[in-house]
């Protein structure tokens, strides 16, 4: 039988030579393993460009586009607004390796969207965020260990690449070759939304943690909701026993909520990471919280983080007009209601097909768990998101790309929802999730 990914294989004979030419030249031909397909299986597809909700292909094939970049694009691709920003700061110059009062007017607009926030460190990557988060807390409290949960993914510092979720889960790798084991004995790992494993915890060792990260919604092992009480365990055992919370909002920063997800569920941590919508599209991410602990950074203190491109004015520039645009023209309400829309469209096409799945959103992410059993299971961490049948998603991944809706390739990874989408792309979407799963 033909393999699905086969079917439409030769309206994508570019990216087929692309992808050849890639491998000679890249490890596996991609510059992330997120991009690679090894979820889903076949090659990548290479793009050409993006315009609002839509990508399209070297090959001229256009997809309505459910990533975003994973999660940058809220207001779509080259928004007006972002595109004249870039253009602006283009003009006088590219990286001056000195402050900008830009620089200053993007960390006001941070603070003022994140109460939790009262100074912010700006960076390039998510990756350098958190690592340099956790560093901050270790110099800050004295201490070595650091808590993270099965299944959430903090970047690759080596300190969180430990039983952690996006291509790691993808790829069945959850430790990777390269961090030490003095490093890794350093990270407790406990089960996400299992409040009780942090009690057993913080009554033995909780004078030794120095910090717990978590993902307040989940999106690297698919989507997955907190549950009340694991939220207060976090915040409520962090708070007693010294620790530090470190809330990761690479993703759902500025896009659940202005004040990204902790507003969403009321929790107030200590430091916050963020990254993909706080650059606009470019290579900007940031960390910040509590000005006592952000002021143990040098120069202000003795705990070091340092970087050429941290607070590049492009950057800047494309995250300032992102985020003014987010402030002054909610969108929010729209990517409820898309979402929304998207959800029971999902739903009723498998219920349809006679197909037993677990839907997980939470606004404009959103995650469709494919399961073998008769009735849907609730996915609450990766002891059960790793029970989906990754190859009936794979499946449906490629018969969403027949039907030119592009949804990420892997199960384990959330879909976004733009500001861009209309109506009438999310109907057309459950119209091609109903064809597809049929």
């Amino acid at each position: 039988m033909t393999a699905p990914h086969d079917r439409t294989a030769s309206r994508r004979i570019r990216s087929h030579a692309a992808f050849e030419r890639a491998r000679r030249l890249i490890p596996g031909g991609v510059n992330s393993p997120a991009r690679a397909f090894g979820g889903v299986g076949g090659e990548p597809i290479f793009f050409r460009e993006a315009t609002g909700q839509w990508l399209t292909d070297i090959d001229g094939n256009r997809y309505l586009d459910y990533i975003g970049s994973w999660g940058p694009m809220i207001l779509g691709h080259r928004h007006p607004r972002v595109i004249a920003a870039i253009d602006r700061a283009l003009a006088t110059g590219t990286s001056y390796g000195a402050p900008t009062e830009a620089e200053s007017g993007l960390a006001e607009l941070i603070i003022d969207a994140v109460p939790s926030i009262e100074k912010v460190r700006m960076v390039s990557s998510g990756t350098e965020a958190t690592m340099s988060a956790i560093r901050l807390a270790r110099g800050f409290t004295g201490r070595e260990r650091i808590v993270k949960f099965s299944g959430n993914y903090h970047g690759h510092g080596d300190s969180l690449l430990v039983s952690a979720g996006s291509a790691a889960a993808t790829l069945g790798v959850p430790d990777s070759p390269g961090v030490t084991a003095g490093t890794a004995r350093d990270t407790i790992v406990l089960d996400y939304n299992e409040p009780q494993q942090l009690v057993e915890l913080f009554a033995r060792d909780g004078d030794s943690i120095a910090a717990v990260i978590f993902e307040p919604v989940v999106g690297n092992m698919g989507l997955v909701r907190p549950t009340p009480e694991f939220l207060d365990a976090l915040r409520r055992l962090t708070h007693a026993h010294g620790s530090l919370l470190v809330c990761d909002e690479v993703m759902t920063g500025f896009r659940l909520a202005l004040g990204g997800a902790q507003e969403l569920l009321g929790i107030t941590p200590d430091l916050t990471t963020l990254g993909k919508i706080v650059g606009g599209g470019l290579p900007l991410a940031a960390y910040g919280g509590r000005a006592d602990v952000m002021n143990h950074m040098l120069p202000a203190g003795k705990v070091f983080q340092a970087g050429t491109l941290s607070g590049n004015p492009l950057a800047v520039a494309a995250g300032t007009a992102t985020l003014e645009e987010l402030r002054n023209h909610p969108p929010y309400a729209l990517l409820e209601a898309h979402g929304a829309r998207l959800e029971a469209g999902f739903r009723a096409a498998a219920s349809a097909a006679g197909i037993t799945a677990w839907i997980a959103r939470v606004g404009s992410m959103m995650t469709m768990f494919f399961q073998r059993g008769p009735e849907p299971m609730p996915v609450t961490g990766w002891p059960t998101a790793s029970q989906s049948d990754k190859a009936r998603y794979a499946a449906f991944f490629w018969g969403m790309i027949d039907r030119g809706v592009y949804l990420p390739c892997s199960q384990y990874e959330a879909l976004f929802i733009s500001a861009a989408h209309t109506a009438d792309d999310i109907a057309a979407t459950s119209t091609a999730a109903a064809e597809a799963l049929a």
